[in-house]
């Protein structure tokens, strides 16, 4: 490896008691790939945020050193004019304008005090070309999908001559092509000498891209590690800090009587549209997962959003819980009350109020359970909500930690106990482990596998083929709004499962057409 780059050295950074870096160690080469892995809460945030100057010098102990000097960021603006760019998960771009009015924004250039706008859309183009990247610089940003705006910003970056990328998780909301495009791009900058720290729970990204991998874990750097002396297993056992040996535990099951039954239900979009979802019929029995997996855009978010009554027109067929009809028309509320809760993709947008605190959280579903003549019995929410509190794991200080200070994972648990609190008789998760880490994914597939135990029956959305057959019992794909299956999860394989969400696949097996 050529001379380092960028080198922290013994960083500490605390918040009040709380210390979440603990003498980090870091150095990062000319032209290398150097991913950061660790459990949410492992201090990767913190450690970027430092290195972005959101958190200025003087704030935290240790040092940054670029190209051999100190480094004292007091503002992100001397953390970019050093050479840094981060790329954070929230864009910051303006939807309202233009490609290249992102790209220059703030350094438009100008001609007699006005932006010089013929200047700006070349100086564009030539932004765009030197980063590879090809869009064209008069689209608005409000047009483009996540993963070109997710161009945008890198490009930004190469216009500012950035030497190191700073790209946290950034492929959560990408489909499978635009993540093979985004690695493919992140090579061609490593063979152009610029560097890039990658942030990622998805190790197959991971060992795709990278020269080495440093884990954090409990604020600390455990070890940094040659990409190609190394492993996944090597990789989980110093973030977690043990050996996990099935990540998909398996558990005994023997389904029960139907829970849900879906019988030739075709659904709009709105009213008066042609139908999205087309002739879908399954089931779902007591105790049993159900996986549904698909493309981006297949359907599977729309369908259980349905169900929960949150989506589209019913143009035909019956979904029929515990036996009694669910009427098209049925609010959210109404479903929830008849047996049926649904935890969203968007955590963020749909399960929390992020100022709010997890007490608050745990019970806001299940508010009738703890109120008497209108009024909430304080002690009584309190005892239930400390009681999920602890079987949840959630690590937090207390009930009254709101939930934005909380990592990804255990925001997840809150969003899980809120609709677990319900006592739902079916519980649909989409998408439970999307933006967390491995040992907070193992917990909530103990979670699930605890209430299916119980007798919940759950329906699983998942874009992770492995996990939809490590963790059902039954699969059924989507492609376009229709279903292929089901299948059964020890008789099928991934491309198999592949090959039905691309809608290649129509014939079923006996074994797979059994239930």
């Amino acid at each position: 490896m050529s001379a380092p780059l960028l080198v922290t050295r013994d960083l500490t950074k605390r918040f009040g008691g709380v210390t979440a870096l603990k003498s980090v160690n870091f150095e990062l080469g000319k032209g290398e790939v150097h991913s950061l892995c660790g459990e949410n809460g492992a201090g990767k945030s913190t450690l970027i945020k430092l290195l972005g100057g959101l958190h200025p010098h003087g704030s935290y102990e240790g040092e940054i050193l670029m190209e051999g000097r100190p480094a004292q960021f007091l503002a992100p603006g001397d953390s970019s004019a050093s050479g840094i760019a981060v790329i954070y998960q929230e864009l910051a771009l303006v939807p309202e304008m233009t490609v290249a009015e992102n790209l220059l924004l703030g350094n438009a250039p100008k001609r007699g005090g006005l932006i010089d706008w013929n200047a700006l859309y070349q100086r564009a183009k030539e932004i765009l070309a030197e980063a590879k990247i090809d869009l064209d610089p008069v689209t608005p940003i409000g047009e483009l999908g996540v993963g070109q705006r997710q161009l945008v910003e890198i490009a930004r970056a190469i216009g500012k001559k950035s030497k190191i990328l700073i790209l946290d998780e950034p492929t959560a909301a990408l489909t499978d092509q635009e993540v093979i495009a985004l690695l493919e791009l992140v090579k061609r900058y490593r063979a152009d000498g610029i560097s890039c720290i990658y942030i990622s729970h998805k190790l197959d990204e991971v060992f795709a891209i990278s020269d080495r991998i440093t884990v954090l874990r409990d604020g600390q750097s455990i070890i940094t590690l040659e990409a190609k002396q190394t492993n996944e297993k090597e990789v989980i056992r110093h973030m977690v800090g043990r050996e996990i040996t099935d990540l998909f535990p398996r558990r005994a099951v023997t389904p029960g009587d139907v829970k849900l039954e879906v019988k030739n239900l075709s659904v709009a979009p709105k009213k008066g549209a042609p139908a999205f979802l087309k002739d879908l019929s399954f089931e779902v029995r007591t105790g049993e997962v159900l996986g549904i997996g698909g493309l981006m855009g297949a359907g599977r978010s729309e369908l259980l959003m349905h169900l929960f009554g949150a989506w589209g027109e019913r143009k035909s067929g019956q979904v029929r819980l515990l036996g009694q009809e669910l009427s098209p028309r049925m609010t959210p509320q109404q479903v929830l009350q008849a047996g049926m809760a649904l935890v969203s993709e968007d955590r963020k947008r749909f399960g929390l109020i992020l100022g709010a605190s997890i007490g608050y959280h745990l019970t806001l579903s299940s508010l009738g359970s703890v109120t008497s003549n209108g009024l909430i019995d304080a002690p009584r929410e309190n005892t239930i909500s400390q009681q999920l509190f602890k079987e949840l794991r959630i690590k937090a200080p207390d009930l009254e930690t709101p939930v934005g200070s909380l990592s990804g994972g255990n925001q997840q648990k809150v969003v899980l106990g809120k609709a677990l609190n319900t006592k739902p008789k079916l519980l649909m998760l989409d998408e439970p482990t999307r933006g967390i880490d491995v040992g907070a994914k193992l917990e909530v597939y103990n979670i699930v596998n605890r209430i299916s135990s119980e007798g919940t029956a759950v329906i699983l959305v998942s874009s992770e083929l492995p996990e939809l057959i490590g963790m059902s019992d039954r699969i059924i794909m989507l492609h376009e709004g229709q279903a292929s299956g089901p299948f059964m999860p020890k008789e099928v394989t991934q491309e198999r499962l592949l090959a039905a969400a691309l809608g290649k696949l129509k014939v079923k097996s006996p074994a797979e057409a059994a239930l």
